[in-house]
């Protein structure tokens, strides 16, 4: 951090020049707060800053064990930076990359590891593996909002703790749809999954994420929508239509 000037670097909330006390700070009582401080300042609502580059040489020392602070946290933070970055970029950082890929797979197979969705996507980012970098999110939060390819109706496909369905409405609270308004989703059986799909549900599988790996065949599995029944793809179409 010494070599470059933080002060002319910005990000979230303006100059960086905290930045390098940020993570001075790290190895303490202090770390929850300034991990938050961290993420606020270098990845706001995901957004990605000048700073949030400049930060990977710390992050991936972290990540080794070479400076103070949480390796997991290092790594999801450089691989929400990694992720949609352009070819100068990542030929810029391609050391730091490939020694957070190697820490964040080692993770992945380790069953007390927290955030596995996101470890997950971070894995994915490091390896410059698509869409589903950032379109996995959908599986941690259970949902995801699409069109209808058919009728173009807008649609949440849900798969967690409210249930499996589409809905073409609210699916919580007072003007929630009614079941009978809902249509269906269809898993794909876990043995019939291929491609994406069949390494990402091995990978929760190996670790004992049953919820997520459950979770995986829906959205790899077959959708309804509820106002013209078409069937569609759900992973088709969270590919086609994620932004």
């Amino acid at each position: 951090m010494t070599t470059i000037d933080w002060a002319e670097l910005s990000h979230a909330y303006g100059s960086a020049g905290d930045i390098p006390g940020l993570f001075a700070r790290l190895g303490g009582p202090e770390d929850e707060q300034v991990w938050s401080a961290l993420w606020s300042a270098l990845c706001h609502q995901g957004s990605v800053y000048e700073a949030s580059w400049a930060a990977m040489p710390v992050l991936a020392d972290i990540a080794l064990g070479r400076a103070p602070g949480e390796p997991l946290q290092a790594v999801l933070m450089a691989g929400l930076i990694t992720t949609d970055a352009d070819d100068v970029r990542r030929a810029r950082h391609a050391r730091e990359i490939d020694a957070l890929l190697e820490v964040a797979r080692a993770l992945l197979t380790t069953p007390e590891a927290g955030d596995f969705v996101y470890l997950q996507m971070a894995v994915l980012a490091f390896e410059e593996a698509g869409v589903w970098a950032r379109a996995l999110e959908g599986v941690a939060d259970e949902e995801y909002e699409l069109e209808c390819p058919e009728c173009g109706q807008g649609l949440y496909v849900a798969f967690g703790s409210y249930g499996t369905f589409t809905s073409a409405g609210d699916y919580v609270g007072p003007r929630a749809t009614a079941p009978e308004a809902r249509g269906k989703v269809i898993p794909t059986p876990p043995e019939r999954l291929t491609g994406i799909g069949a390494r990402l549900h091995g990978e929760a599988v190996a670790v004992g994420r049953d919820e997520v790996a459950l979770a995986l065949t829906h959205v790899f599995g077959e959708a309804h929508c509820p106002s013209c029944d078409a069937g569609f793809r759900v992973s088709d179409e969270v590919e086609r239509q994620w932004v």
